[in-house]
């Protein structure tokens, strides 16, 4: 009978124990707006763009229930620190100060900086002619940093989503956007076609990674999981579907 107890005792503690691995859930921190990586779908309201489906490919590869958790991108790294949530994928440039602070994943994307004007602005070739100009960009962003550092701007005006800044620009209150290569050429493309224009070259080459905690034991099954993908076909498939074109 002793024995017959301690069986059933041990059965039900693995059952706990299973049970309480499954209901651990990662909490995937992604930007509120920042495509074609991140965005609401108007048709369905959910989440989507290359990020997002990236990610879902990854916690397929790994195992991993989760829960996606949108928000301003500048509070991504903080909620990192401090715990509450458990990645980040925002297309977030790898950097040092960065890296001193947080874990990230192998790169995922290569990008770099371009500036983006109004059609009919003809003053503004590159960014020697932002200076003295009101340039609009994400705040919290290389982007802001570099602008802030090489442009002369007048102005730098920062705000908490991509879409603040193209309406910021499409309104007359900045001159110029500068921002992530990716997302200006798909606003370009796609937002206000014939209303804008890039100008000049692409600016600071940068690549993105995926961001963990410090210490997080995510990010080796992460980067197994992508090499997986690249492997795989699946990776160049996603890419396609979200830039048009080839990996680079």
């Amino acid at each position: 009978m002793k024995n017959l107890l301690s069986l059933i005792v041990a059965a039900l503690l693995t059952v706990l124990m299973v049970g309480s691995a499954f209901a651990d859930k990662i909490t995937v921190a992604c930007d509120t707006s920042f495509p074609p990586f991140e965005f609401k779908d108007p048709e369905t309201g959910k989440h989507t763009g290359f990020d997002v489906e990236l990610w879902d490919a990854i916690a397929k590869k790994i195992g991993a229930d989760y829960t996606l958790q949108p928000m301003d991108f500048n509070g991504i790294i903080p909620g990192l620190q401090s715990n509450q949530v458990d990645v980040g994928i925002a297309g977030m440039t790898i950097k040092p100060a960065r890296s001193k602070v947080v874990d990230f994943s192998d790169p995922y994307y290569n990008a770099g900086l371009l500036i983006l004007v109004k059609d009919g602005e003809n003053s503004i070739k590159d960014i020697k002619d932002l200076k003295g100009k009101i340039v609009a960009t994400k705040l919290g962003t290389t982007s802001a940093d570099f602008v802030k550092a090489n442009s002369g701007a007048k102005e730098v005006k920062l705000f908490p989503n991509s879409d603040a800044m193209f309406m910021e620009l499409m309104a007359g209150g900045a001159d110029a956007v500068m921002f992530d290569s990716p997302v200006i050429g798909d606003y370009a493309r796609k937002a206000s076609k014939g209303q804008v224009k890039v100008v000049g070259p692409l600016y600071q080459g940068q690549s993105y990674g995926i961001a963990f905690p410090k210490g997080s034991k995510l990010v080796t099954k992460v980067n197994t999981a992508l090499k997986d993908l690249r492997d795989s076909g699946e990776y160049r498939t996603l890419y396609i579907k979200w830039f048009g074109s080839e990996p680079k």
